[in-house]
């Protein structure tokens, strides 16, 4: 809700309200849509759901994303995403990962901020956090996966000066870790600025 103070001629003060604008729809899956197109083993798809999300862009306006996130941090995720709008720390865009035919770099090049995705973790035959609906990938362009001479995405730069970027002291890593959440950024053998997890 926005409050507007207004003083007639005659200095009387009073008062308008009007709610939030409306934000621009990043886009507008059901479930089903949302999880097409992969082979997820029905276990699985029982403990994602998907939740809408509002957030402010980089072009400084309020957009509205879909999130597919396990079934047990939805309050999380929740909490999380009302501290990004109500503070402002810019967001690209949140959009499941169908819209990139389940391609983990496609979304991260688009500089997608997503979780669910039906993966093994890159170079191993575990199968991903993200497999799950447990860790999610903010600012992928802003945060990337660093190890030695390796940047993921490819066209991503890690600059602390930039907006939506990911910090040790940003308030965004605080508020994750306060409920239990690890960030990629702490991590010793590489550094995945984007990458927040939570343990089952």
């Amino acid at each position: 809700v926005i409050v507007f103070q207004m003083t007639s001629i005659n200095g009387s003060i009073g008062y308008i309200i009007q709610n939030d604008p409306k934000p621009i729809v990043d886009c507008n899956y059901t479930f089903e849509e949302a999880i097409s197109g992969t082979e997820i083993p029905k276990s699985i798809i029982n403990q994602i759901t998907l939740i809408e999300v509002e957030y402010y862009s980089f072009d400084n306006l309020l957009h509205k994303g879909q999130v597919l996130i396990n079934k047990k941090v939805v309050k999380d995720i929740k909490n999380i995403f009302e501290f990004i709008k109500s503070s402002h720390f810019p967001v690209a865009k949140v959009i499941p990962v169908v819209k990139y035919n389940w391609s983990d770099q496609a979304s991260m090049i688009d500089n997608n901020t997503s979780s669910f995705n039906y993966r093994k973790v890159k170079g191993y035959k575990v199968l991903s956090p993200h497999s799950y609906g447990l860790a999610i990938d903010i600012n992928p362009l802003q945060n990337p996966h660093i190890k030695g001479k390796t940047i993921q995405p490819v066209n991503a730069k890690y600059d602390v000066k930039a907006l939506g970027t990911i910090i040790r002291d940003s308030k965004l890593v605080s508020e994750f870790r306060n409920m239990g959440w690890q960030w990629g950024g702490l991590w010793r053998s590489s550094k995945d600025y984007q990458h927040f997890e939570k343990k089952n």
